[in-house]
């Protein structure tokens, strides 16, 4: 998709569009012009520009006196018809909002038309940060534009949206086509096994939990500033889920517990894995191991200094654990797919010696079978006493909590009563 898009020359072949070829000195002016729009994983917003500034970078065609209120007009009017009551401000600095908002802008912006059409949308994994009303609307509105004559070219590792969207299914794996049929030729499990996924690793749809009634708490909260809200208990060997819709507290208050804020009582270290890695995860200019290894660093120690050869150990042992898919590990992090990159937050986090992991909606971008092992270590890991606190988008994955809070305006609504079966 990014030789698509223009961002990567071809190494080989051609670029044909609408019977033109186009690969002599194809760049993303040349896709943008031709059409081609792409929304990025990791989005490429200017964080310090507004929305209908970040707009009018995609259409140069918007100048002169009065641009910026086009500019404005156009974005909202993108993303009212695409997400209907999104309460977002056109004149809004877009480094202030949300990771879900700011994936909200992106793909409105991919959607705008001035002086060059939209004739193929390239979507990589666009509802990850979404919730499931925000995501309903996306995919709503991608099957309008198609039958409207436009092209959708939609990256999921959501089955259930590839499912219930796509009109054919390419799989890929390492780099090629694995399957390519029409979406009718498949169903849940044939497009898993076509993936080439993992099998869950032991009791394979439930969470093992090790507490008691009698087990006091390892974290006690309420949502501040909510004081008759109901309390966050989380016991050793719990997953707790954080449910609700997208900016509703929820990551609030994960980083309340991890800030170990006034009037939150938690007892022991605390881990965290970021679901906006680029902001709150990865350090960009360090290697993949110096990302996994940071958090851990006095095992390292040899007299006042760190042994580098015990570090390097510890970040293979990580590399071949959690299977992160690199050539070596002194690569820098940004050499990674979004969900390797995710991978190596998640051996961060699991490698530390805290008893307390808090999850803020970690599986963006991370294919299903790397989810699958994911699930398992979590599920290893609270059954040796680790607690741990998890917001998700997902609905599946909050069946595979424990008990789950849901979350409405700041406070805490409910609490749903963990499965027995």
């Amino acid at each position: 998709m990014n030789v698509l898009s223009g961002v990567i020359p071809p190494d080989s072949g051609r670029i044909e569009i609408a019977g033109v070829d186009l690969t002599a000195g194809y760049s993303v002016r040349a896709a943008h012009a031709a059409g081609v729009r792409c929304v990025f994983q990791e989005l490429s917003l200017c964080p310090n520009l507004s929305v209908a500034e970040n707009g009018r970078i995609m259409h140069p065609g918007l100048r002169g006196p009065g641009w910026q209120r086009r500019a404005a007009a156009l974005m909202r009017a993108s993303l009212d018809s695409i997400f209907p009551g999104h309460g977002i401000d056109p004149g809004r600095e877009t480094g202030s909002l949300s990771i879900a908002r700011r994936q909200m802008v992106e793909i409105a912006r991919a959607f705008t038309v001035t002086d060059t059409p939209a004739r193929l949308v390239i979507l990589d994994e666009p509802t990850s940060s979404l919730d499931s009303v925000l995501a309903a609307q996306l995919l709503a509105h991608v099957k309008r534009f198609t039958a409207q004559g436009g092209s959708v070219v939609l990256i999921s590792h959501l089955l259930g949206e590839i499912l219930g969207t796509a009109d054919r299914i390419a799989v890929m794996r390492d780099a090629r086509v694995t399957a390519l049929d029409a979406a009718a030729a498949f169903d849940r499990s044939s497009l898993v096994r076509a993936m080439g996924s993992v099998v869950p690793r032991g009791s394979a749809e439930t969470i093992a939990a090790v507490r008691t009634d009698a087990t006091r708490p390892v974290v006690r909260a309420r949502p501040r500033g909510h004081p008759a809200s109901a309390e966050l208990l989380a016991h050793p060997g719990e997953v707790v889920g954080l449910g609700g819709l997208s900016g509703h507290g929820q990551t609030q208050l994960l980083v309340q517990v991890f800030d170990r804020a006034h009037g939150t009582h938690v007892a022991g270290p605390v881990a965290l894995v970021a679901g906006d890695r680029q902001s709150d995860g990865v350090f960009p200019l360090w290697s993949i191991a110096a990302n996994i290894t940071v958090a851990s660093l006095r095992r390292f120690l040899k007299g006042p200094l760190i042994d580098p050869a015990a570090e390097r150990a510890f970040a293979e042992g990580w590399r071949e654990k959690i299977g992160i898919l690199t050539p070596d590990m002194e690569n820098p992090i940004l050499s990674l797919s979004g969900g390797n990159q995710q991978k190596a937050l998640f051996a961060r986090a699991l490698g530390t010696d805290a008893r307390i992991v808090v999850m803020d909606d970690p599986m963006r971008g991370v294919d299903v079978g790397t989810k699958q092992e994911v699930y398992g270590m979590i599920r290893e890991e609270a059954a040796r006493g680790r607690t741990f606190l998890w917001y998700t988008t997902e609905m599946d994955e909050l069946a595979k909590c424990d008990h789950v809070y849901v979350f409405r305006e700041g406070t805490i609504v409910a609490d749903l009563a963990r499965r027995d079966d």
